[in-house]
């Protein structure tokens, strides 16, 4: 055979594998949107499955749901992964490339791409039987509905929660602990007041005591004879509105011993509510209305509970603060909040229930401790209180045993069917979230045990995972913050702080909620914590992994992690840091804040899909030059680090919206930073001499926070030119770095939306720009050596809550807050001002004021007269004072320590003289 006839024949041979191979790429974008599509349903269904696996009783069946739903999530997982490996490839494109519908021009691109291609097809085609696979092998589409509902449909099915509502409802007041306040003020508030219809709402997580509270308040004599009608309806997830209004109308018959209308049954919503109102006219009436769960349940009760002005009331228990807001829109509405017991109230509580049959309700020698160490690990929280202690009850008073039983609690709450109630009623509350904010709640799982997380490293690390999505207009940040906050109105999640303008700080997870977080992730496979007692890795698909030990030793090769966070104070090893970018590509989210991490790895570029990067808070000193590869990068972290100048690669960064650093040199940056059009937040960056960098800035029209050091007076124009064309600022910080540098700006426009203010450097005139922020917040004044008082500027400002003045910022001997000025002021803040000698307040100013700071102002000798008109302070922190200043308040004999004593916290640090 000639060479010619055998190029034929290997050609004939070859041509189908190519044409094959060419159809399977130029079909990559179809069968991606095809998977794209696969994935929503197979998350809905996947939903679904879990609230079915939930409710089953049959333990066999159960465990059947529970092992299909894992090979469900773990092909949504592949699906997933191929996804975002498209998109890249996407990204990766040569412009005007098609998708490889034709051959491109450029032969070299097109080799160079080809084989990664042809490979994400075959990925693409692989994932895509594996889908076609499942669905067949399960029916999709029929074993559960997945029509969305306003509630969820499991009621009151399990036997345990039953017990325990039914236990609630018939509580004496004298089994309770912590209730007797709340108890007068929710009498006080059904029994007085205002003519007109009044509801009144108990909120708190589940378990807190709502319905018991409640219950023993509608029960009371006094409460009940001043009311004509009543009725108790338990409400809970599934209700119709109909079922609730026939329910409603048979109960004001049944107060009365009376028989309800013949045709009640029959009756529709329209003649219910007209059957009710007629009843209740010219009658005072109260309704508790317990366990309601939709947010909107006013809007179905309303017209049949009208107000009839005869000081009737409706009590709503609910897990939802939202609850109150409608109700909000046509009637007075009082909120209480159910708290966690303190833990004096706790131990009197646990006791009883331990002790009482044996011990007369008291602790018995020995035990003191071991109760105590029990009833700090409920948290205040009643409804473990009571069923462990009952459990407790049944057990022999042996300290022994008792100390073991301790140590294994949270193995007893999976375990012992008494127990495994709370974490039950707990998951109501979970089970009944959109699917989106299930993923945010369990996050709360990969942090540590009692850890207060700031919200905007949650928020940051939630919509790098894509939990949220765009809706209209808002950012994904807005969005983000509104899933918190459903979440804490839920009562799912805790504020432990919050910012000057009432925002979200830090929160956490109370120690229960916690508890069914962790019984969800190992139901759901949501993640993976490796600590000092659990250092085994998953032999299944890992998706998320929180490593809290210090071992070097572990194996993380799973090709599908997508987020690693560390929590350990001990020494990471290079060789380990090292095997992170090179076995986790797929990883959106890595974390190292406050670990004891010293190396880098030089291959971090591996990391193409990382979307969130922290190196806060650790021994870190550079960074590597192949950060330029992470093009998908959102947040970059390295606050409280030794890295202070970035390689000029991270200009490559287009998508990276948050640059974070205690200082940021300009010398690789000041000739591209204006090419990171996505940056919305940098700080704090070093200008350069010549001021090039500040040129760059206004580029970045996105910016909504910005701080700059080492600012110069000949920078002046150039930042004014920059500044108008940030039209979304709402943070700016300016400092000079340098003693006698001016920061003389005029006003721009652009500024009008800040919020937060601080400049620190000398003032040669007061900006009479600054008043007319009128969304301004925080101001902070510092090194500004001005002569004139500036309170009479500020006085009126109307969303101002936060002022401090410190660092020579004032020179004069005076501060006059005058009467009617600063009527939201929150916090003042006055520190190192070494000519005031004298601080006046009005009767009538500083209306709002809640915390007094005073440090370091050796010229004054007494207390700010008219501080006793405060009558909202909580906070006066005085620090470094004269000593005349603290014998004028010195509880021994201080001529002016009366002035102060409405004061809860005063803090008094003595040192200067």
């Amino acid at each position: 055979m000639c060479n010619w006839d055998y190029l034929v024949s290997f050609a004939r041979a070859v041509y189908p594998i190519i044409v094959d191979v060419f159809n399977q790429v130029r079909g990559v974008k179809k069968e991606s949107a095809d998977i794209e599509a696969d994935l929503e349903s197979f998350k809905a269904f996947i939903h679904g499955a879990d609230k079915e696996a939930e409710d089953e009783q049959d333990a066999d069946r159960r465990e059947g749901i529970k092992k299909m739903v894992k090979q469900l999530r773990e092909a949504a997982f592949c699906m997933e992964d191929v996804i975002d490996e498209y998109e890249i490839s996407c990204e990766e494109k040569q412009p005007g490339d098609p998708g490889c519908a034709v051959l491109p021009c450029d032969a070299v691109g097109f080799t160079k791409t080809l084989i990664p291609r042809i490979l994400l097809a075959y990925k693409i085609h692989d994932v895509k039987s594996l889908v076609c696979g499942i669905k067949e092998r399960y029916g999709l589409c029929s074993q559960f509905s997945l029509e969305q509902r306003p509630y969820s449909s499991r009621g009151n099915q399990n036997a345990a929660w039953q017990n325990i509502r039914l236990a609630a409802l018939h509580t004496h007041e004298a089994d309770t602990e912590g209730l007797e306040g709340p108890r007068k003020i929710l009498k006080d508030w059904l029994v007085d007041g205002l003519k007109e219809l009044t509801v009144i709402t108990v909120e708190g997580m589940g378990g807190l005591g709502k319905t018991t509270l409640s219950k023993q308040v509608f029960d009371n004599p006094d409460v009940r004879k001043l009311f004509d009608c009543h009725a108790w309806i338990t409400v809970s997830q599934s209700y119709t509105v109909v079922e609730l209004l026939r329910k409603l109308l048979c109960k004001f018959y049944e107060d009365k011993k009376n028989s309800p209308p013949q045709n009640v049954s029959t009756m529709d919503r329209e003649s219910l509510i007209d059957e009710v109102r007629n009843y209740l006219n010219g009658k005072r009436y109260v309704v508790v209305f317990d366990d309601v769960w939709n947010k909107e349940f006013w809007y179905d009760i309303k017209l049949a509970l009208f107000d009839n002005k005869e000081k009737s009331r409706i009590l709503i228990t609910t897990r939802d603060k939202d609850v109150a807001v409608c109700c909000k829109e046509s009637c007075f509405v009082h909120v209480h909040k159910m708290n966690p017991l303190t833990e004096v109230e706790s131990l009197k509580l646990f006791y009883k229930k331990a002790f009482q049959r044996d011990f007369n309700g008291c602790c018995p020698e020995g035990l003191e401790n071991t109760s105590l160490e029990i009833v700090k690990k409920c948290q205040g929280f009643p409804l473990a209180i009571v069923v462990i202690g009952g459990l407790l009850a049944n057990k022999p008073k042996d300290k022994g045993e008792w100390e073991r039983f301790s140590q294994r609690l949270r193995l007893e709450l999976e375990g012992n069917s008494r127990l495994i109630s709370i974490i039950k009623i707990l998951s109501l509350s979970y089970d009944n979230l959109p699917y989106n904010l299930k993923s945010c709640l369990l996050y709360f799982g990969m942090y540590p045990e009692d850890y207060e997380v700031k919200s905007s490293r949650l928020i940051r690390q939630w919509i790098a995972e894509w939990f949220v999505k765009y809706e209209g207009r808002k950012t994904l940040k807005e969005l983000a913050q509104q899933y918190l906050t459903e979440l804490i109105n839920r009562s799912l999640v805790q504020v432990t702080s919050f910012t000057i303008d009432g925002k979200v700080k830090t929160c956490c997870v109370h120690d229960s909620i916690r508890e069914m977080i962790i019984r969800k992730i190992k139901d759901t496979g949501f993640c993976q914590y490796i600590d000092e007692h659990d250092q085994l890795v998953s032999s299944g698909i890992i998706r998320r992994l929180t490593i809290a030990t210090g071992s070097n030793d572990l194996s993380i090769e799973s090709s599908h992690i997508r987020v690693i966070l560390f929590f350990t104070n001990k020494g990471l090893s290079q060789d380990f840091i090292n095997r992170i970018p090179a076995n986790s590509t797929p990883l959106k989210v890595l974390d190292f804040e406050d670990a004891r991490l010293y190396h880098v790895p030089e291959n971090l570029g591996n990391l193409i899909y990382l979307k969130y990067l922290s190196f806060r808070n650790t021994r870190v000193k550079s960074l590597p030059r192949s950060i330029g590869k992470l093009q998908n990068l959102e947040t970059l972290d390295v606050r409280q680090t030794n890295v202070h100048e970035m390689p000029k690669e991270i200009s490559e960064l287009r998508k990276l919206c948050h640059l974070l650093a205690n200082k940021i040199s300009s010398v690789q940056l000041k000739d591209s930073l204006g090419g990171m059009t996505s940056l919305q937040k940098i700080s704090m960056l070093i200008i350069d001499y010549d001021g090039v960098v500040i040129r760059e800035l206004g580029k970045l029209k996105k910016l909504r926070n910005l701080s700059i050091t080492e600012f110069r007076e000949a920078h002046k124009n150039a930042l004014c030119s920059s500044l108008n064309e940030m039209r979304h600022l709402e943070k700016l910080f300016v400092d000079t770095d340098e003693d006698h540098q001016v920061i003389d700006l005029p006003f721009m426009s652009s500024l009008s939306t800040l919020r937060k203010l601080c400049l620190s450097g000398e003032l040669t005139k007061w900006p009479d720009w600054i008043p007319k922020l009128l969304n301004l917040t925080k101001l902070s004044l510092m090194c500004s050596n001005l002569i004139y008082d500036p309170l009479e500027s500020l006085k009126d400002m109307p969303s101002l809550l936060f002022l401090s003045i410190s660092r020579r910022a004032y020179q004069g001997r005076a501060l006059h807050f005058q009467y009617g000025g600063f009527q939201k002021l929150k916090e003042l803040k006055l520190e190192d001002l070494h000519y005031l000698s004298s601080i006046s307040i009005d009767e009538g100013a500083l209306h709002s004021l809640e915390k007094l700071q005073l440090y370091r102002i050796p010229q004054l000798k007494k207390i700010p007269s008219g501080i006793q008109h405060l009558k909202k302070l909580k906070v006066l922190n005085m620090w470094f004072m004269p000593t005349e200043f603290e014998q004028s308040i010195s509880l021994n004999g201080g001529q002016e320590r009366w002035v102060i004593q409405h004061v809860p916290h005063v803090t008094l640090f003595s040192g200067l003289v």
